[in-house]
């Protein structure tokens, strides 16, 4: 079985809110460290094998595999998970624009307010991606009724005289 499969068994296997919380609350602060360490050393390039890096990040494979797969999206070239073993090169090059975002969309606000930002993206930049992702988290709704147009309940009646006025 591939280290991602295995990942995702662990993670996303059905517990109780109770092993839920215990699952989560080891994975996270360990998270929290590797982002704290990449973002203080934003300028290192991250590569080796993956139980190189699993060893370096004091994580064991599968569970570093876990991180990667919250990273990928945010690397200038994803890997491809499913094909990853322990002897898999990797090599992070990561966009740190994207992965601000990609903190925001995934509501991770325990990383995306960490201090080590401020050595990487202006306080500017970083309410401009804000801005950027409220911006794309806008529903549009180019289907407005009319108050007289017909009612689509289906009534015959106009819009104004039947649906608006419930």
């Amino acid at each position: 079985m591939s280290l991602f499969k295995s990942w995702q068994e662990q993670a996303y296997v059905e517990r109780t809110q109770e092993e839920h919380n215990e699952f989560w609350g080891e994975y996270l602060p360990k998270e929290q460290k590797n982002y704290e360490y990449i973002l203080e050393n934003k300028e290192e390039t991250i590569e080796g094998s993956l139980t190189e890096l699993s060893k370096k990040f004091d994580m064991d494979p599968v569970t570093f595999t876990g991180f990667l797969d919250g990273i990928n999206t945010s690397l200038t070239e994803e890997l491809d998970l499913d094909s990853l073993t322990e002897e898999s090169h990797i090599k992070l090059s990561i966009d740190f624009e994207k992965l601000y975002y990609n903190m925001l969309a995934a509501k991770a606000d325990w990383l995306y307010n960490l201090p080590q930002w401020d050595n990487i993206l202006t306080l500017q930049r970083r309410k401009e991606i804000k801005k950027e992702y409220n911006r794309s988290r806008i529903v549009v709704n180019n289907n407005k009724i009319g108050r007289n147009e017909p009612c689509p309940c289906g009534s015959g009646k106009k819009y104004k005289k039947c649906c608006l006025n419930k």
